[in-house]
């Protein structure tokens, strides 16, 4: 059979083609960062625990957190949010992190709070780093989905974004979202819209259970254990009490996330949260029946995106 060689109109439809492509995928990243606006770790935060473990530098948009034998280290907002984008860049851990955790998360307090969570959970030497999500409402958690990063968290710094808005909130790693919880309340479904919430990151011991369940402890032969963030932002809607609920999700120009264009995942970006829960994801807690006896979350059982 004779091979045929593409007719310049067909290279050029397929380069157009290509182009729009990297078009779209510049657009997507970019959607959160056309009104950036980046926090200070100076100004913006304070250390609620381990402050001689951590170090705020480059005119306070870098903070390193750090574990040791004696103890880790934390931060949170002064402020607190209902609806927005909470980003951070974070490098991880390196090296043998196994045991280790680096939390970061949003979170009410006392017995019935809310609570969004990015917890990384740190790995042996040459094993894929663990991101572990969860969502509490009113106190009530176990709603957990894992994922594999198909990328070497611990070499440079990557954006790890929390979408939170009256229709649902979103997990985001590098602009490519991992996980979707919806706004199912009009149907008995809880959903985290009554509390404001800070921002936290912390380094800590985790070894009862972060690496195989437990099973493998942390080597403090390795210690100090160091974690980099870089860059808060907090594009969000800034809690002043119970009035701020109806304000925070009021739909107009300064509250941007109420936009229709944030209601739910574009088909590109469904796309790729298939990707990455086709490829990279380890466990979720709507398929783990055993655990829950069968009596699944009603959650489960709607569209998740």
């Amino acid at each position: 059979m004779t091979r045929r060689t593409p007719s310049a109109q067909t290279q050029l439809i397929k380069m157009t083609s290509f182009k729009a492509l990297v078009a779209l995928v510049f657009i997507f990243a970019t959607v959160f960062q056309s009104c950036l606006v980046h926090g200070n770790f100076h100004s913006d935060t304070y250390f609620n625990w381990g402050a001689t473990h951590s170090s705020i530098f480059g005119n306070g948009d870098d903070l390193n957190l750090m574990l040791d034998s004696v103890s880790g280290s934390g931060v949170q907002s002064r402020k607190s949010y209902l609806f927005g984008s909470i980003e951070m860049l974070i490098k991880l851990v390196p090296g043998n992190s196994a045991g280790t955790v680096m939390a970061y998360y949003l979170s009410s307090t006392g017995d019935h709070h809310d609570e969004i969570d990015f917890e990384f959970l740190g790995n042996s030497s040459g094993d894929p780093y663990t991101v572990h999500t969860n969502i509490f409402i009113q106190g009530k958690g176990n709603r957990e989905q894992q994922f594999i990063l198909w990328f070497d968290p611990t070499a440079d710094f990557h954006n790890y974004t929390i979408h939170w808005n009256p229709d649902a909130v979103v997990w985001y790693v590098d602009s490519i979202p991992i996980r979707v919880y919806r706004n199912n309340k009009s149907e008995g479904i809880d959903f985290p819209n009554q509390q404001g919430m800070q921002v936290y990151s912390s380094l800590w011991n985790g070894d009862n259970w972060a690496t195989r369940g437990g099973l493998v402890k942390i080597d403090w032969s390795c210690a100090p254990f160091k974690a980099g963030l870089r860059k808060f932002s907090a594009r969000a809607c800034e809690w002043n009490g119970p009035d701020s609920i109806s304000r925070c999700a009021y739909p107009n120009q300064a509250n941007w996330w109420t936009s229709p264009v944030y209601k739910q995942l574009s088909a590109d970006q469904r796309a790729q949260l298939e990707w990455v829960r086709d490829n990279y994801m380890g466990y979720n807690y709507c398929t783990d029946y055993w655990r829950f006896n069968s009596q699944m979350a009603p959650e489960c059982s709607k569209p998740q995106y």
